[in-house]
């Protein structure tokens, strides 16, 4: 799959948001990446895999003083690691709308321990 095909992919999954949560959505990026960076797959513990990140201040910890003037947050879909763990282009689909909605969950302040409660 090429870039263009798995960025398109990414851009479904957030156009897939229910308006409410898109609308919502303050001040954050959505980026494709290759791979992510060595150190993040450094932390990992072994055989898990690192297909997206939230890098930022999620919603519920923002404040006047906290936040004031600040780049927007990211979020990192990471390609590589997708394309490889999931061969099918249904199985890439329905995984990075998965990935998006998870790391979009953490710009919201919702945490892994709720996520896997809810079943993400």
């Amino acid at each position: 799959m090429d870039h263009a095909e798995f960025e398109r992919l990414v851009a479904d999954a957030i156009d897939s948001l229910p308006a409410d949560i898109a609308e919502a959505m303050e001040n954050v990026d959505v980026l494709v990446e290759d791979e992510p960076a060595a150190y993040l797959v450094a932390e990992l513990d072994p055989g898990q895999t690192l297909f997206g990140l939230y890098h930022g201040v999620p919603l519920t910890a923002r404040g006047p003083s906290t936040y004031f003037g600040a780049m927007p947050d990211r979020i990192s879909i990471y390609k590589g690691p997708l394309t490889r763990a999931f061969h099918h282009p249904d199985d890439i689909r329905n995984e990075v709308r998965i990935t998006v909605i998870h790391e979009i969950a953490h710009h919201f302040g919702i945490s892994d321990e709720r996520l896997d409660e809810l079943g993400w």
